[in-house]
């Protein structure tokens, strides 16, 4: 079965997915890995506490304070 095809009595085919292998290595990767993961939701908590502090000091939030920057 490792071409996915299944030959059953008759002459038909079932034909499967062949699933592919999965391996770990120590090399750098990119995508989904646990250490990018992290990093995003620390770089997402700093952003939002970075809003909050943002509305905080200035009375307004970011869309307001982007458009009082014209007055300025």
């Amino acid at each position: 079965m490792k071409s996915g095809v299944v030959v059953e009595e008759g002459g038909r085919q079932n034909i499967y997915a062949v699933e592919p292998k999965m391996y770990v290595t120590d090399q750098p990767q990119f995508g989904f890995t646990k250490y990018a993961e992290l990093f995003n939701g620390r770089m997402a908590m700093i952003g939002f506490v970075s809003l909050l502090a943002l509305e905080v000091f200035t009375g307004h939030g970011v869309i307001g304070f982007l458009g009082n920057l014209s007055n300025l």
